[in-house]
Formats: C-alpha cells, structure tokens, sequence
C-alpha cells in the first residue's frame, strides 16, 4: 500500500453504534478486497467485545485513517483515558505492537501501547490529541524540525533480531525486481531514464540494507500532540508519533513522507538537508535510498497500469539527482 495517507478522520456515529465511514469501507476493499471486508464486518463486534473485555466505556467521536477506527475510550477502573485502535493485521500492520513495545522501552517518542490481542490485532493506546497534529502547523520548517527529531529517536533503536519484521532487504530486493517492468511500463521517456537512474542508485546501497527500526510512514499526520501539556523545560507541544509500518533498516528510508507530504519543489532541498542534518545521516546513501520510496511507489503503480510517476515524487527524484 502506497504510504503516506494514513491521517485520521473523524467518523460519526448514530446511537452510540459505529457507523463505519463510506472513506474506511472504500480503502478496505480496495487494498484488502474479501479480506478488508471481512474486517469491516467483524467492526462492530470487535469493539464492543474489547469495550467489555478490557473494562472500557466511549469517550467522544471515532476517528478513522486508511486502515483503522479508533475510539476514545476511558478505562473504567482507574479513569485513564486512552484510545482502542481496531485494525486488520496484514504485512504492514503485524510489527506495529512490537515496535511500540520496543520503542516504549527506550523513550524513543512513539505512542504508548497499554495493551493488546495478538488475534485481532487490536490495540489499547495512549491517547493524544487527535484534534492537533503537524498537519496544521503553520511553519513547515519547525514541523519538518520535529519530524526529523522523532526520526532520531526512533533510528536510534535496533529492530529486535528474530523477531520476523520485514526487512529493508526484502522490500528493495523487490522492487528492483520490479523495476524494469515498471520502467518500460512509463509512457514518457524523460521518466523512464529517471526511474532507472532510481533503481540504479539503491543498487548501490542494496548490500547494506540496516538494522535500525524504521517507522516507514512518518509523515505530518502521523504525529500528534500529546494531551499532558509541553515538553521539557516548556519547550512546548509534546509530538509523539503514531501509525508506524515497521521494518528493519537504514534511516534514510524514513526521509521521503516529510518531503512529499504538504509537498513544495522548491522546499525539497532543505527539507532533506535539514532532516540528513539532524538524523546525522550520510546524505548519499539517505538520496539512495530516498529515491528507493520513488521507485518502490513506481513498482506499486506499475502493478495498477499506471504509465506516469507521480508528478510530485517525480519531481523529489528529479532534484535529489541534481537534474
């Protein structure tokens, strides 16, 4: 699934009962197909059995992104609000509890996992402020800032070995596999010369994929405020960050959302420097493997009959390869 989309939304409800937005149903089928809805299905029952389980009552309106609704809820006993996230578990949802387990741990800025059901893949949260997230953070270059320090915090941690999260290895194994399918696929010659020079570029690197445990999907909706007031030394907003599509591998894969998400040509140069700056990154491999996101999301069009790039992540190519 192309990354990049999964900002919440908020969902109505009528009685009390979920209704499950047109938005959610229409991404399910699309990505999922039989599987997405049977999830869909499963929806209604799933929470009012977690709701039970895990001795929680609702809290306000549901929220909804491109794979999952969440509830506010409140735990009854001790009165802590928190947020119950239901999602399908597939190849980009499975890792997420062990990453935040993992990232708990070392303080590393993501949100808190309270608890979980391995079967379902549903999970208790901590909650955040899902009214405020740097999606409508006027200065671009504070929230890129802040995207770029969470980056560095959650890099800074191994992905656990043996633990069966998908490799960065595997996903560029792939898409070069892809590539050349991809390439003769695009319509325009001036593209085509640029995705092979994408391919070319993360063959360099392919050898050496990383350890590090990647977010994969860290964008300006991804990150929200959190509600216990400002960070240390009233530095202000706590941003924590949420959604992750864990894999194992090297931070210069984690660069390419902050600079297509509120995409502008013009920003993309000092957005990567800015980010390469603080991750502390060597910025010829982060421009490989940056490009390697252009030509991942090539290979996943080329498999809907797309015959063009991306205008903007052509674009994103284009000026990390100084053309």
């Amino acid at each position: 699934m192309a990354q990049g989309h999964s900002r919440l939304t908020h969902a109505p409800t009528i009685g009390g009962v979920i209704d499950i937005p047109d938005a959610l149903i229409a991404t399910q089928s699309k990505y999922n197909g039989a599987a997405g809805r049977a999830f869909l299905a499963a929806l209604p029952g799933m929470a009012a059995e977690f709701l039970e389980r895990w001795g929680l009552r609702r809290d306000g309106e549901a929220l909804y992104g491109v794979c999952a609704l969440v509830l506010p809820v409140v735990r009854v006993a001790e009165g802590r609000p928190a947020a119950l996230k239901l999602q399908a578990v597939d190849a980009e949802t499975a890792g997420e509890p062990l990453a935040l387990r993992v990232w708990g741990a070392a303080s590393a800025g993501a949100v808190q996992l309270l608890d979980h059901d391995p079967a379902t893949g549903t999970m208790l949260l901590e909650r955040l402020d899902g009214h405020r997230s740097l999606s409508g953070t006027a200065d671009v270059r504070e929230a890129v800032r802040i995207i770029a320090e969470l980056l560095a915090g959650l890099t800074a941690v191994r992905a656990p070995a043996g633990s069966g999260l998908r490799g960065l290895g595997e996903v560029s194994a792939r898409a070069l596999a892809a590539a050349p399918g991809a390439v003769e696929l695009l319509a325009d010659e001036e593209e085509r010369r640029l995705l092979a020079d994408c391919a070319a570029a993360v063959r360099e690197v392919a050898g050496e994929p990383g350890d590090r445990l990647l977010h994969w999907d860290l964008h300006f909706g991804n990150v929200l405020a959190g509600r216990g007031g400002p960070g240390p030394a009233g530095q202000g907003a706590r941003w924590v960050a949420i959604d992750p599509k864990p894999l194992a591998g090297d931070p210069g894969f984690e660069l390419f959302p902050a600079l297509v998400n509120r995409f502008d040509a013009e920003a993309v140069g000092w957005r990567f420097d800015l980010m390469t700056e603080v991750l502390g990154l060597d910025r010829a491999r982060a421009r490989a493997w940056t490009l390697g996101r252009v030509l991942q999301n090539a290979c996943w069009g080329a498999e809907d009959g797309a015959r063009r790039l991306d205008p903007e992540q052509a674009e994103i190519a284009r000026r990390l390869l100084g053309r």
